[in-house]
């Protein structure tokens, strides 16, 4: 996947997680060089079911995964 295809896809989840009254979401994204992690930011950042982001814990993923609380 492009990162322009990863992000239409995060959105998309993001989307449909909220609609399905999910409280929290983990958006996987490897860590690599950071260029798809900059991006999901970028998303998280504008996104308007976004309540608030963070990297992973250790346990989680670490800096492969983005944690995402979505707005109730």
């Amino acid at each position: 996947m492009t990162v322009d295809e990863a992000v239409l896809e995060a959105e998309k989840y993001l989307d449909d997680a909220f609609l399905a009254g999910l409280p929290q979401v983990y958006l996987i994204h490897g860590k690599g060089t950071g260029t798809l992690r900059k991006a999901i930011t970028a998303l998280l950042k504008r996104h308007r079911f976004v309540a608030s982001y963070r990297l992973g814990d250790y346990h989680e993923g670490g800096a492969g995964v983005t944690v995402v609380e979505l707005k109730k």
